[in-house]
């Protein structure tokens, strides 16, 4: 038996990186995946195609996580195409890295839009339907950058860590029908966009990780199934660290 056979799962910005680790292990545990992407429609494609050959319905929909209305109508359109929102995973991010000294107001919000405000916006918009199923379980994709803070980080730590407090008030509020509300914190996880980066850079952010390397998409993937599974049904209101020892 599959851990998540017959869910339905909705994944933000799930094209690539952390995302489309997700979307393939959920998709190989029997989820039905509908996952949003902003620009990239080839990849997405591709993705559908490799979904839907584990024998699990899957899409794509271009869609704006950062625009409320945008989210309700995705979130409708889901629900009536898939039947069911078992699980949202609400990973959709951006970095707009600078000293406070020179980080631009623009650069601030849109941060926070991105990253925080669609977190309100796509919880909101599936909420009713959960309410409704009386289950589901709601995982944000917080960081280690929200739990400690970083330098040069302050619109991208904001974002996460609001995130944090976000997830525990949910947890709260509807943990009495049934739906969970968790967090998971990345630590240095290897994607596409770290392979472009200086390797002695990189060697040296490893060597500081107590398990002396960085995450996979996969790492972080196996932890979202743990949470989206009925294997977690007493848990909720958590931050599960994924970050190699990190911040131990």
């Amino acid at each position: 038996m599959k851990l998540l056979e017959g869910k339905t799962t909705i994944i933000t910005g799930g094209s690539r990186g952390i995302g489309k680790g997700i979307a393939q292990i959920f998709a190989q545990q029997g989820a039905n995946v509908a996952f949003t992407y902003s620009s990239s429609v080839e990849a997405a494609k591709e993705l559908e195609n490799e979904l839907a050959g584990y024998g699990v319905k899957a899409k794509g929909y271009q869609s704006n996580a950062a625009d409320f209305e945008q989210s309700q109508e995705l979130a409708k359109e889901i629900h009536k195409e898939f039947g069911s929102i078992d699980v949202l995973i609400n990973n959709a991010g951006i970095t707009k890295d600078n000293l406070l000294m020179r980080i631009s107001e623009e650069d601030f919000d849109k941060v926070i839009e991105v990253n925080l405000k669609s977190v309100f916006n796509m919880t909101k918009a599936v909420q009713r339907i959960m309410l409704k199923q009386r289950q589901g379980s709601i995982i944000n994709m917080s960081s280690v950058v929200g739990v400690k803070g970083n330098a040069g980080q302050t619109n991208y730590a904001a974002s996460k860590a609001g995130i944090l407090g976000f997830t525990k008030s949910v947890a709260l509020e509807i943990g009495s029908r049934n739906i969970r509300c968790n967090a998971i914190a990345p630590g240095f996880i290897e994607t596409e966009m770290t392979a472009k980066l200086d390797q002695q850079v990189v060697e040296g952010w490893r060597n500081a990780i107590p398990l002396k390397r960085g995450g996979t998409p996969a790492d972080v993937a196996n932890a979202c199934l743990f949470l989206a599974s009925d294997l977690s049904t007493y848990v909720t209101g958590q931050v599960i660290n994924v970050d190699g020892g990190m911040l131990t």
